[in-house]
C-alpha cells in the first residue's frame, strides 16, 4: 500500500495497562523528528486513550475483547468484539494508509496487527516480558520483527524476526533535577535516599513492609514512597526523613535523580527504566498467585545479569528488607557497573532503525 505523498506514516497500538502505552509515548518525539505522521489505534475508552490525549495525535477507538486462559462467561461474547475490532481497525488503516504499524501489545493490538497484515502493512511488535503474553503470541506470525527486552526471550522467538532492543524509555526521565527533589521532599544530602515504587496502583505488601521497616531504615536512609492512589497512611504524615506520594508524574524524573537505591515491583517497563538510569535496585516481583508469573521471571533475568537484587513477595518482612537494602547500598557500584555494560541500552535508536527500514519497503 504505497502513499501518494512523501510523508511517512505510522500507526502505534497497544493498551490495557500503562506498560503497553509508555514505550509508545517514548517513541513519539523521535518519530516526529524523523518526519513520521503518527496516529494511534486503541480501545474505545481504555487507559491508552487518556495517556495519548496529551500528545496531540489522532486517536481511533476500536472494539476489543480479552483472551482468557480460564472460563469466563465473557469468553462467549469477546470473540465477536475482536472480530468487530478487526473490521474497525481495517477501516481505519485503509483511511490512514500507514507505511508501518508498531505494536506494544495488550489485547487491543491483536485486531490491529492482524488487520495490518491482511492489508500487507509491515508490523513490528514489542514484547516487554520475558515470556511473550498471549496477545503477542497471537501476533508473532503476522509481524515482520519482534523486539524484546531479555536475552532469554530472544531464544524463544523465530530467529529471523527476533531483535534484542530493550524497552523505549521516556527521555525526560534522564533529565531530573536532584535539588528540586530534595526541596519537594524536605530531605537533606546528609543521608542517602531510597525511592519506593509500588506500581501504578500501589502494592499493599510493599507499602506495609516499608512502613514496618522505617525504624531501621531511617537510621541510615531517607525514604520517598510512591504508594498508590488512596494508599497514604495518615499515621506517617509527619515522620522525619519519610514522605509519601499517591502518584507522581512530572516530578518522577527528579525523584529518580535524587534516589541512591530503588525498591520496585518487577514490571518490565519499570525495570528497564531502572536499567537505563543505572539505579541499584531491589525488586519485589508480584507473586505467581497474583499474576501470570512474568514479574518473577523478569526479576530472575535481571538478577542473573547482575542488575538487581530480589526478595520474593511471600518472603517479604521488615527485617529482611532492611538487611537487603543495606547489602545493596554497600555493593551498589557492582550493580551500576553491570548495568553500564548492558546490550539493552539505546533501545530507541535500535527500534527507530527497524521502523525506518520497514517503512521504506
Amino acid at each position: 500500500m504505497g502513499n501518494l505523498d512523501v510523508t511517512k506514516k505510522i500507526v502505534l497500538t497497544g493498551g490495557g495497562t500503562a506498560g503497553h502505552v509508555t514505550p509508545n509515548i517514548a517513541l513519539i518525539p523521535h518519530l516526529r523528528e524523523a518526519g513520521f505522521e503518527v496516529s494511534y489505534i486503541g480501545s474505545y475508552d481504555g487507559m491508552e486513550k487518556k495517556l495519548i490525549m496529551d500528545y496531540d495525535i489522532p486517536y481511533y477507538g476500536i472494539a476489543t475483547g480479552k483472551f482468557r486462559r480460564y472460563f469466563d462467561i465473557k469468553n462467549l461474547t469477546d470473540p465477536f468484539r475482536v472480530i468487530k475490532g478487526f473490521g474497525e481497525a481495517r477501516k481505519y488503516l485503509k483511511k490512514i494508509r500507514p507505511n508501518v504499524v508498531f505494536s506494544k501489545g495488550g489485547f487491543v493490538s491483536v485486531p490491529v496487527v492482524r488487520a495490518a497484515a491482511s492489508l500487507h502493512i509491515p508490523c513490528i511488535i514489542h514484547e516487554s516480558d520475558m515470556t511473550p503474553g498471549l496477545a503477542n503470541k497471537l501476533c508473532i506470525s503476522a509481524a515482520k520483527k519482534v523486539c524484546c527486552n531479555f536475552p532469554e526471550t530472544y531464544n524463544m522467538l523465530p530467529k529471523e524476526k527476533a531483535v534484542l532492543t530493550g524497552s523505549p524509555i521516556r527521555e525526560e526521565l534522564t533529565k531530573g533535577n536532584k535539588a528540586s527533589a530534595y526541596k519537594m521532599c524536605g530531605f537533606t544530602e546528609a543521608k542517602p535516599v531510597i525511592l519506593v515504587i509500588g506500581g501504578s496502583l500501589g502494592a499493599a505488601s510493599i507499602n506495609q513492609t516499608v512502613r514496618e521497616a522505617l525504624p531501621g531504615l531511617l537510621k541510615d536512609f531517607q525514604v520517598a514512597h510512591i504508594c498508590g492512589k488512596d494508599k497514604i497512611d495518615p499515621d506517617y504524615l509527619h515522620k522525619e526523613g519519610y514522605i509519601q506520594f499517591e502518584y507522581v508524574k512530572a516530578e518522577l524524573k527528579d525523584l529518580f535523580a535524587m534516589a541512591d537505591l530503588v525498591i520496585s515491583r518487577a514490571g518490565a517497563n519499570s525495570i528497564c527504566e531502572l536499567l537505563a538510569l543505572r539505579k541499584p535496585n531491589l525488586l519485589i516481583p508480584l507473586s505467581a498467585s497474583s499474576s501470570r508469573g512474568d514479574q518473577i521471571l523478569n526479576a530472575k533475568s535481571f538478577v542473573a545479569q547482575g542488575f538487581s537484587m530480589v526478595i520474593n513477595d511471600d518472603q517479604l518482612s521488615a527485617s529482611l528488607l532492611t538487611e537487603k537494602v543495606l547489602e545493596l547500598y554497600f555493593t551498589r557500584q557492582t550493580f551500576i557497573d553491570a548495568m553500564g555494560k548492558s546490550n539493552q541500552l539505546g533501545s530507541i535508536k535500535t527500534i527507530m532503525k527497524l521502523i525506518k527500514e520497514e517503512a521504506a519497503l
